[in-house]
């Protein structure tokens, strides 16, 4: 067969989506007139960040030897949070292109989604890219790379996607290189991937591993149980082009009809309505890591979030979410998303897209809670988790983090590590002369601006990459923030007991300044573990009630201080405080 499927494998900002345009542009399958930067990144959001966050794939025809070729490219994203979808598409492939810069050498995630690769046993194609920068250190970087994947330094090869060179050889690469795909009798095909289209539904990108898919044909999704006609079938050439067919070995995409969210699923298998077939291995459904509370700012945008949330679900089966109501927020959802750059996009998209002013809550993690009495339950809420004393045994999932980064940040890196309670494993010195530092921490801890601020201190020129390894024993307590000797659950959160204090102290100081000042003496207090552990008094607002007085005994003015201050003893009694919106909004933004 004259077909090849691959993928390219990058770190962010090396120049996939760019080699990706000069191919499309080199096979003639986009004109140039239509051709434009990062093609096939189609959201205005990846423009912007210059990352790869919807997977978009693609046919071209190559020709090799006076063989006309096929190729589908799939271009995945390279972060973390989207694991899960990278494996899926890998699956779908024979062959991977690992890109690396040559100004950078390999990075943390590089290796990440290369040893996901490697599991699935695909073939890998090692280039260098940007090879026409003036800081390119080519011949470094093909040393480095022949040296990961123990291959003959001549096997590595060069390219530019801004110029253009070294693309062609690529193309001939890939269809020498990368084996024709295999197939079966029986209709199976992977589900990838898939969009959403207001008048037709749900579309499923697809690879088919046996049998054909046609058009008005009668399909079933496996694991969903979800019987659909096929209302139209046909490649991407980046646009949707019909077929009567895809055969066996092709990618392409089908037209469900279906509008109901949380049906489709990455990894399902498409398979004969009539025949049936088995699902193909390595299914699962992708289950959240993170959590926050979304509202919007005004109640009346109530039903237009739960719209957006819906339509969004459509066409990203890994958001989950469930309506929740706060008595000082409102109504809104307890969303659960697969990290915290998942967590940002969608989170965007929805005020992008839908137009929605929101207010998100500080995200948290999901605990495992054994009670006192025996029950099991998972907490993924501040306000549901037990108060010290409560739990027999708590558990939090915990990650394994990689770092690669220049020898001159490895102490500032290893102190950053010791704050965010990580603990190191191991550090190896990479041939390019960078380090390797792999260390085990709490995913709380990851999400608490870690990465922002290894950043910082490293100048950029850190990378990052982790994978849960599963729960542990959580060294975890609830603080509570009382207004007025009054909990305000909105304000509750999970702290770790090494850093209760601190979290503390200044939760208190902020809203000592954020709360307005009231007629009576107000005290702001933080308590954990059944005691007040910081505390801040708000002086009371003083009224002259005596200035319109004049003349006459001073009986008078006692008088009436007296009866302000028995006023003042009974607003303190009742210990009332409305706290503005305005409040609430300030302290989850800058939590």
């Amino acid at each position: 067969m004259n077909i090849r499927n691959f993928s390219i494998i990058a770190h962010i900002d090396h120049g996939k989506s760019t080699l990706a345009d000069r191919m499309l542009e080199i096979t003639g399958t986009i004109e140039p007139r239509r051709m434009q930067e990062q093609v096939l990144d189609r959201m205005e959001l990846e423009r912007e960040r210059g990352i790869t966050i919807k997977m978009a794939p693609v046919r071209m025809t190559w020709h090799n030897g006076g063989v006309e070729y096929v190729l589908n490219l799939i271009d995945t994203p390279g972060h973390v949070d989207f694991s899960y979808e990278v494996s899926r598409a890998l699956s779908a492939v024979e062959g991977v292109v690992l890109l690396v810069d040559a100004t950078q050498g390999v990075e943390a995630q590089t290796l990440s989604v290369l040893s996901v690769a490697k599991d699935l046993k695909r073939i890998v194609i090692p280039v260098v890219s940007k090879i026409d920068v003036p800081l390119a250190r080519t011949d470094d970087i093909v040393s480095e790379l022949a040296l990961l994947l123990s291959v003959s330094e001549s096997s590595v090869l060069k390219t530019s996607g801004k110029t253009g060179e070294g693309v062609a050889t690529l193309l001939d690469a890939i269809v020498e290189r990368i084996p024709p795909p295999a197939t079966g009798e029986k209709t199976q095909a992977l589900v990838f991937d898939f969009g959403y289209s207001d008048h037709r539904g749900v579309i499923i990108y697809t690879r088919v591993f046996g049998g054909r898919l046609r058009a008005g044909e009668a399909l079933a999704l496996s694991a969903a149980k979800e019987s659909f006609k096929a209302l139209e079938v046909g490649v991407l050439t980046p646009d949707y082009s019909p077929r009567d067919e895809l055969l066996a070995g092709e990618i392409g995409y089908v037209v469900t009809g279906i509008k109901k969210p949380g049906v489709t699923s990455v990894g399902d298998t498409v398979t004969s309505a009539r025949e049936g077939a088995p699902a193909l291995p390595g299914f699962l459904r992708p289950t959240p890591v993170i959590w926050a509370s979304v509202y919007p700012e005004s109640q009346d945008d109530l039903p237009s979030l739960r719209q957006s949330l819906e339509r969004l679900r459509l066409s990203d089966s890994s958001l989950s979410y469930e309506e929740e109501s706060s008595g000082v927020m409102g109504k809104g959802f307890r969303c659960g998303f697969l990290g915290m750059l998942h967590l940002e996009i969608v989170i965007e998209r929805l005020r992008r897209e839908f137009g929605l002013a929101l207010v998100v809550t500080q995200p948290t993690t999901v605990y495992e809670v054994t009670r006192i009495n025996g029950a099991v339950e998972e907490v993924y809420s501040p306000a549901r988790f037990p108060d010290d004393g409560g739990a027999k045994r708590i558990r939090e999932m915990w990650s394994n983090v990689h770092v690669i980064t220049p020898a001159q940040y490895v102490g500032s890196i290893s102190q950053l590590l010791y704050e965010h309670e990580g603990s190191v494993g191991h550090t190896e010195t990479l041939p390019d002369g960078k380090v390797r530092i792999s260390a085990e921490m709490p995913l709380r801890e990851l999400m608490r601006a870690f990465f922002d601020r290894l950043k910082s201190i490293s100048s950029g020129f850190a990378s990052l990459s982790y994978e849960l390894v599963g729960l542990r024993e959580a060294d975890v307590v609830r603080l509570d923030v009382l207004i007025a000797e009054e909990p305000v659950p909105a304000f509750t959160r999970i702290v770790s007991r090494r850093r209760l204090q601190t979290e503390a102290e200044a939760i208190v100081e902020k809203l000592e300044k954020l709360l307005p000042r009231q007629l009576f003496v107000l005290k702001v207090q933080a308590k954990a573990g059944g005691r007040i552990i910081a505390a801040r008094r708000l002086n009371a607002l003083r009224k002259d009630v005596t200035g319109y007085l004049y003349g006459g005994d001073v009986t008078r003015k006692m008088k009436l201080l007296e009866k302000q201050k028995r006023g003042k003893k009974k607003m303190l009694a009742r210990g009332r405080v409305e706290i503005p919106h305005e409040v609430f909004l300030k302290v989850v933004r800058e939590s």
